[in-house]
C-alpha cells in the first residue's frame, strides 16, 4: 500500500470508535509517522483516550495508559530497581512507560516532578535509572492528554516541555449526526474499539518512518518554513516566537502529511495544514495581546495570509 492508501485503511477503521473527527484522526497518525508527541488538550469526555486507544489497534502498538494524580511519582512512570537478596543483584522493574504508546492521562495534575521524568524518554526515546540509561521499545510515542478547564490541583506544563509535544491537537464537541451514531454504536453494551481491525504492523510502521524521513523537501520550501517561523520570533504580539526544535518538527510533519497524500514530496499547502497544530503551544503572547485579547489562533493566521507562497 502507498501512503494515500494507508492513510484511507487507518482512518476507516479508528473512525468505528471515534465518530467525525476525521482531521484529528490524520494529525495524529501524521505525528506519529513523523516520530512525534501528541498532546491532546480538550473537555473530558469527547474521546481523548479512545482516539489512542483505537490508534494503537490499528497499529498494533502496545499499548499503556496512566491516570495521572498528584501523589503518582518518577519510579511509577519509568521503574526502579530493587535488590534481589538471592541473585545478591539489583533487577530492574518496569515502569508504565515501557511500551511503544503510552496515554498521560490528565499529565496536569501530577507534580512537576513527575512531569519532568517523561522529558528524556521524550526527546532521547531511552530512561535512566539509578546512573544507568535503557532504552525504550521502538517505535515509541507519548499521547498527552490535559483539561484546560478547571485549574484547581493541576500544574502547568512548562515551555521546555510543551516544545517536546510534536502537534497539540483538539478534539472538540461532536456534530449532531455524528453524536447521534455514537449512542447508535454503543446499543446493546457494544464496544467501538473491539470493532477495530489491525492495519499496520510495528515492523511496518517502523519502515513507514524511514519512508516520511526521506521525503523530499525543495529549497524553496525550507526557505518559506523559515521564514514563517521568523514572524513568530518578531511579532509585536508575540514574545517568545517558535524555537528551532519547533521548526523541525513542522518539517517532519509536512513531509508526514505528504506521505500520506500519497506524495514522496512536500507541498506548501502541507505546511499551511499543520502550521496551527504545530505552532500554537510553543507561541507566548506579549503583553500588548493579552491587553488586546489577540488569541495565538488569530496571530498565526494573520502571519500565513502575510507570507503567501504564491510567487515563489
Amino acid at each position: 500500500m502507498n501512503g494515500l492508501e494507508i492513510r484511507k485503511c487507518l482512518i476507516s477503521e479508528i473512525k468505528k470508535a471515534v465518530v467525525g473527527k476525521e482531521d484529528v484522526i490524520l494529525k495524529a497518525i501524521a505525528a506519529i509517522m513523523a516520530g512525534g508527541h501528541i498532546l491532546l488538550e480538550d473537555i473530558p469526555g469527547v474521546g481523548k483516550t479512545t482516539l489512542a486507544m483505537a490508534i494503537s489497534k490499528t497499529m498494533n502498538l502496545q499499548y499503556n495508559r496512566m491516570q495521572f494524580t498528584s501523589d503518582v511519582m518518577p519510579s511509577d512512570v519509568i521503574g526502579y530497581s530493587v535488590f534481589n537478596k538471592e541473585k545478591g543483584v539489583f533487577q530492574y522493574k518496569k515502569g508504565v512507560i515501557m511500551c511503544n504508546l503510552f496515554l498521560a492521562d490528565e499529565i496536569n495534575r501530577t507534580s512537576s516532578k513527575t512531569q519532568s521524568a517523561l522529558l528524556e524518554a521524550m526527546e532521547e526515546g531511552s530512561i535512566t535509572i539509578e546512573g544507568s540509561s535503557k532504552p525504550l521499545p521502538e517505535p515509541f510515542t507519548v499521547i498527552a492528554t490535559q483539561n484546560p478547564i478547571g485549574s484547581a490541583g493541576t500544574t502547568l506544563l512548562p515551555d521546555s516541555q510543551l516544545d517536546r509535544f510534536m502537534v497539540r491537537l483538539s478534539m472538540g464537541y461532536p456534530e449532531k449526526r455524528d453524536e447521534i451514531q455514537i449512542l447508535k454504536s454503543k446499543m446493546g453494551g457494544n464496544n467501538p474499539l473491539n470493532d477495530i481491525n489491525q492495519v499496520l504492523s510495528v515492523e511496518n510502521l517502523i519502515a513507514i518512518r524511514d519512508m516520511v524521513n526521506n521525503v523530499f523537501v525543495h529549497d524553496t520550501v525550507f526557505e518559506y518554513i523559515v521564514e514563517l517561523v521568523n514572524m513568530t520570533r518578531c511579532n509585536e504580539y508575540i514574545e517568545v516566537g517558535i524555537s528551532p526544535r519547533g521548526t523541525v518538527a513542522l518539517i517532519n510533519m509536512a513531509k508526514s502529511i505528504a506521505y500520506l497524500s500519497g506524495r514522496n514530496y512536500v507541498m506548501p499547502e502541507d505546511v499551511m495544514q499543520i502550521f496551527m497544530e504545530v505552532c500554537k503551544h510553543r507561541i507566548i503572547l506579549s503583553s500588548k495581546a493579552k491587553i488586546s485579547k489577540v488569541t495565538v489562533e488569530q496571530v498565526l493566521n494573520s502571519i500565513l495570509r502575510q507570507l503567501s507562497y504564491a510567487g515563489r
